[in-house]
């Protein structure tokens, strides 16, 4: 197979991804993995050439599809599917890959057309490009402030105005550069198998990049990797997958031997596994998740710790458990939100969120809330927490529940935090953390207390 045809044969390849997800709707990770798959001679290189470029497009299509409209006299949105992706494929890489020569660009982007039946258009798809190659550079960009944000971070307008409404365009500009930021995978320790200082040193003699976290010491930077599930130390659970707001939640959640907690949407059960350990194999923490799916991850990630004082429940968080009521020390509602704090790793979110799915989110979250509470007895702790930037589904969440169940109290969180974050803590029981302001994803943590009144 001579250069050309390996490079034609990874870009249908990313074409066949990017239909999936911007065409089908299906979740890039599923679509990525599914389609990779299906090619298991590829080497190393070409998964992550093919996974770079369908990434990039998904991170920058709004910016893409600006400056194909710049160009086209047809607008993207009324190209044939196979079409718009294409040029998308293409412009992408002349403007964020310099590996190949951008008339090959061009030449394989004609190929491709022919090849997935549209050799009508394969003029208009060269034209499109040429002109693109000539004109790129000086394509003028929005001036308003949010215009400006939304095409060259490619987040949907209506993403910008909400953050808008809380932070200054300086901070905004911030959050959305940390979301474009290159993606470094965070795993924590499994300090029950082994000590970080070993588990940094063996990852390194295998030639892996492993550098500490500023914020836990226990919490790692890995680059370098390609299939992280052959890693030895991953297979016999010596480290796990996490990002570090997200093991935050169970450094405030603070559990102590020998507690019960329940982790009501725990998939894929990070961190429950976290709690399991900082309890030292005492106590029980219920894994709970909807779907059999979920309790499938969920049960892989505990066979791997081979963690003791765990178990997956299937269960739906709507539906009270009357055996449970004031029997749980800690109850950790991890609940499902819009994402926005983490699309700079699952970038489709930006595009599959609307304003109107968050408000049935803020209800499925109050619904959730209103049955779990029940679980914490006297003395014990409520951890509410989201991977969004949204204070519908934050602040104002905890204002609302605070104020329905009075029973329950902020507590302050800055004991359980790093120094460098307790600037952060609002009315001492709250955190918003951000992409780009701080090292980690955008998460929020709440932290209540059940008391005598």
């Amino acid at each position: 197979m001579n250069k050309n045809n390996q490079e034609m044969n990874e870009r249908e390849i990313a074409l066949n991804i990017l239909l999936k997800v911007l065409e089908q709707g299906t979740f890039s990770h599923i679509a990525i993995r599914e389609v990779l798959s299906s090619y298991p001679r590829l080497e190393k290189r070409q998964r992550a050439f093919i996974t770079n470029l369908c990434q990039g497009v998904l991170e920058h299509k709004i910016e893409l599809d600006y400056i194909i409209d710049s160009i086209s006299k047809i607008k993207v949105n009324k190209m044939k599917p196979v079409i718009r992706n294409i040029l998308r494929l293409s412009v992408y890489q002349m403007k964020y890959m310099d590996s190949v020569p951008d008339s090959a660009i061009c030449n394989e982007a004609v190929k491709l057309a022919n090849k997935r039946g549209f050799s009508s258009l394969r003029g208009f798809v060269n034209g499109v490009l040429r002109n693109v190659l000539r004109n790129i550079e000086t394509i003028p960009y929005p001036v308003d402030s949010i215009q400006a944000l939304v095409v060259q971070y490619s987040i949907p307008q209506w993403i910008i105005e909400l953050w808008h409404k809380s932070y200054s365009i300086e901070v905004i500009k911030q959050i959305c550069e940390g979301i474009q930021a290159s993606k470094t995978i965070t795993i924590r320790t499994n300090t029950e198998h082994i000590t970080p200082t070993d588990l940094q040193a063996s990852l390194q003699k295998q030639g892996y990049d492993v550098n500490i976290h500023p914020y836990l010491s226990y919490a790692f930077y890995l680059s370098g990797i390609d299939q992280i599930e052959h890693i030895p130390e991953f297979q016999s659970g010596d480290f796990y997958i996490q990002d570090v707001s997200s093991m935050l939640v169970s450094e405030v959640a603070s559990p102590k031997e020998h507690m019960t907690c329940v982790d009501v949407c725990a998939a894929p059960g990070g961190k429950s596994l976290h709690i399991a350990s900082m309890m030292h194999g005492t106590g029980k923490v219920y894994a709970r998740d909807l779907t059999e799916s979920k309790i499938r991850l969920i049960d892989e990630n505990i066979s791997r710790s081979t963690a003791s004082n765990i178990g997956s429940q299937q269960w739906d968080a709507r539906e009270l458990d009357h055996t449970m009521i004031g029997h749980a020390d800690l109850v950790i509602a991890d609940l499902p939100c819009s994402g926005l704090g983490i699309i700079g790793k699952k970038a489709d979110l930006r595009y599959n969120s609307s304003p109107d799915g968050i408000q049935s989110l803020v209800a499925l979250q109050r619904e959730i809330l209103s049955v779990v509470h029940s679980y914490v007895k006297t003395g014990g702790s409520l951890i509410y927490s989201t991977c969004t930037i949204n204070p519908s589904e934050n602040i104002e969440q905890v204002q609302w529940f605070l104020e329905k169940f009075p029973e329950y109290k902020l507590v302050d969180l800055r004991p359980h935090l790093p120094e460098v974050l307790w600037k952060d803590v609002v009315d001492e029981g709250m955190l918003q953390l951000l992409p780009g302001v701080h090292q980690c994803d955008g998460f929020f943590i709440a932290k209540m207390d059940k008391v005598d009144i």
